[in-house]
């Protein structure tokens, strides 16, 4: 399945296709729209299309940006992520998994619960990602208790209202952003193998018996992950009631939902819309199976469906946080649940000592990159 679609805008100057152009990549809702503006800038524009809320959906992410490259010359410092309404929960996903790769990134609307659901958002990843949050005042009030489980994280967001922001003012705010490639403090953590890189650090080995208190977890807390018809079941969380709209079943699905349904109760708790719906089973404790009222069409259906209660992925994590003091020319790292480290050095940091909780492992003399291990010395990656 073809999990991306590349668009460029047609109005690029000769000029600018023959330099590093920034690169937009905007998720699934209408990326027909950005090719004006962003054309008519010299940037080019990728459009990620069926990028589910999840790895694959990063994945779908990174194959847009890499074929974006084989097409033109691409800044990497300045690639900037942008999702609209039910592909905002992606925004803030991808920039939780992948933070090296955005110089910042925008949710228009939309709705990060499904992110949070994950069990996979955290805050430490996005502390060098500008992410803008852009809402409307009737949002902003219905997703207060969303915010304060951001907040109470300490996941950074800035919020706008949707009345500030118009295509150019948002690629305006975006062009004023660059990542920096070596950033002198990283600070990540994460539950998979498959995404340890911390900018310029990378855990490749897990241990959780290697714990750190000093490094606390910094996930953004899920509710209890429970689901109607076990996992696959998407509801439109922006769609107005009445009930939470059903816009996707899971392909083995086979119970008695349908699409386009309207789930108006729950075990005879009235459920008035999609954020409704997600704010009971953040909360619901028990498997089982339940009675459901469905709107269907002009019809209301009584059925039954079991409610699943999956269990959760990652539980274990580690974090790495890594700093450069130019002052003294030295590399601290700290670190939970590692047990292997590698570090990507640029040549105007070397050669610096590395102190790895507290032990020293000896001093990297050139640029490139070094692996670490406990009880030994710092020794350049074969």
């Amino acid at each position: 399945m073809r999990a991306f679609a590349l668009l460029f805008g047609a109005v690029l100057s000769a000029c600018a296709a023959n330099q590093a152009a920034p690169l937009l990549v905007c998720l699934p809702g209408g990326p027909g729209r950005w090719l004006p503006p962003v054309g008519l800038r010299g940037w080019a524009l990728a459009a990620v299309e069926n990028a589910p809320v999840g790895d694959a959906g990063v994945k779908a992410i990174e194959a847009a940006i890499e074929e974006a490259r084989k097409k033109q010359a691409i800044d990497p410092r300045r690639v900037y992520l942008v999702g609209q309404d039910d592909e905002a929960a992606l925004v803030f996903y991808a920039v939780s998994r992948r933070p090296d790769l955005w110089a910042a990134a925008a949710a228009i609307g939309g709705d990060p619960s499904a992110a949070i659901e994950t069990n996979r958002l955290f805050s430490a990843n996005a502390k060098l990602v500008p992410l803008l949050w852009i809402t409307v005042a009737l949002e902003r009030e219905a997703l207060a208790p969303v915010r304060a489980r951001l907040s109470a994280a300490g996941f950074p967001v800035e919020s706008r209202a949707a009345s500030e922001f118009g295509y150019d003012q948002l690629l305006d705010w975006f062009a004023g952003h660059t990542r920096e490639e070596f950033p002198e403090k990283v600070d990540c953590e994460t539950g998979s193998p498959e995404f340890a890189r911390c900018y310029w650090a990378e855990i490749t080995k897990f241990d959780p018996a290697r714990r750190n208190d000093v490094l606390e977890a910094t996930r953004v807390q899920p509710g209890t992950g429970a689901q109607l018809g076990g996992n696959g079941l998407v509801i439109a969380t922006d769609a107005p009631g009445p009930g939470a709209l059903v816009r996707s079943l899971a392909v083995n699905y086979k119970g008695p939902l349908k699409v386009d349904d309207r789930i108006v109760s729950i075990a005879g708790k009235e459920i008035a819309d999609g954020r409704q719906y997600a704010q009971v089973m953040s909360e619901w404790t028990e498997a089982k199976t339940v009675g459901l009222l469905i709107q269907r069409g002009k019809e209301r259906v009584r059925v039954e469906d079991r409610i699943v209660i999956p269990p959760r992925e990652e539980k274990a994590t580690a974090r790495v946080q890594a700093q450069f003091l130019p002052d003294t020319r030295e590399l601290l790292v700290i670190s939970r649940g590692a047990a292997e480290l590698k570090l990507n050095l640029p040549a105007y940091w070397t050669p610096c000592p590395i102190n790895w909780n507290g032990d020293d492992l000896g001093t990297a003399g050139e640029a490139g990159c070094w692996l670490l291990a406990p009880g030994g010395k710092a020794r350049k990656c074969e």
